[in-house]
């Protein structure tokens, strides 16, 4: 088993000792999505950390979306408990990345796309093939690709 499942195993059981009834629900939700990735496909498979740390911020995201939605449909309630299940799942993914440092990050990935030969917004591609790596998991992809526009456009 992996280490980052293993945690969250571990957590999970301190959660409901603890009578956590948030964090409790919200590991089981997610273990259950690493489960269903785990048997997805043609043969059941073990998941690496990195896949594990992929399927909690798919979670993560979806907490995020949920809490908008519920927030604009007038369900603060909803909305602040889809929100406290997303600081859960924090806990759990690497520290984003602030602005700054995305902007530092991409103002590199253009410099490298231009001395390649890439030029103005054609160089879209080229510029996030080049910085999706360094900011794997530490950014949301259309966090990048709006701060992509935005350095290629000005």
């Amino acid at each position: 088993m992996t280490t980052l499942k293993s945690r969250l195993q571990d957590d999970l059981t301190a959660a409901i000792k603890e009578r956590d009834e948030l964090r409790s629900a919200t590991l089981r939700m997610t273990l259950a999505a690493i489960t269903k990735e785990e048997v997805a496909g043609a043969s059941a498979r073990e998941l690496s950390d990195d896949e594990v740390q992929k399927v909690i911020a798919r979670e993560a995201k979806k907490r995020r979306e949920a809490a908008e939605a519920f927030a604009s449909g007038g369900r603060a309630e909803q909305a602040e408990r889809e929100r406290a299940e997303g600081e859960v799942l924090a806990d759990y993914l690497p520290k984003q990345l602030t602005d700054e440092e995305l902007d530092a990050l991409v103002a590199e990935a253009v410099e490298e796309a231009r001395a390649a030969g890439a030029e103005g917004p054609k160089a879209m591609g080229a510029v996030m093939k080049i910085v999706n790596p360094k900011v794997a998991g530490r950014a949301e992809g259309g966090r990048v690709a709006a701060a992509v526009k935005k350095r290629l456009a000005g």
